[in-house]
């Protein structure tokens, strides 16, 4: 998904489901080999199936047809989709800020120590 053509769409919480068991495959797939993976209690095949073609349309997958069969795959990596749903978390909540982002968590959240120095030791990579 090519962002300076369009913007990325946030997926829903159905489609970052079936997404997340995508990325986990991490090849070409058909719907059965989403639905297999589902964790319990599965979804439908056909709620499946649906969602898959959903995501087709929106940018997220690609596919090729053999017969009356789609093989799928992702289009769009989940360290991008990641990376953009972050960005518009942190301009949208943040006004852009990490350290308001980081304060927020420090605030609303125990942050051990261990995690604080990871936290220092990312930022001072950068």
């Amino acid at each position: 998904m090519d962002s300076s053509k369009q913007k990325m769409q946030e997926l829903t919480r159905a489609e970052l489901e079936i997404m997340q068991v995508i990325w986990k495959i991490g090849k070409e797939f058909i719907v059965r080999d989403v639905h297999d993976m589902m964790p319990e209690p599965k979804p439908a095949y056909n709620t499946v199936s649906t969602m898959v073609r959903i995501l087709d349309t929106k940018g997220f997958l690609t596919h090729k047809t053999y017969g009356h069969t789609n093989i799928y795959k992702a289009a769009v990596s989940k360290d991008d989709y990641t990376g953009r749903f972050m960005q518009g978390v942190l301009n949208s909540f943040f006004e852009g800020s990490v350290s308001r982002l980081v304060t927020f968590f420090s605030d609303n959240k125990n942050i051990s120590v261990q995690e604080a120095d990871e936290i220092l030791n990312m930022l001072s990579k950068k």
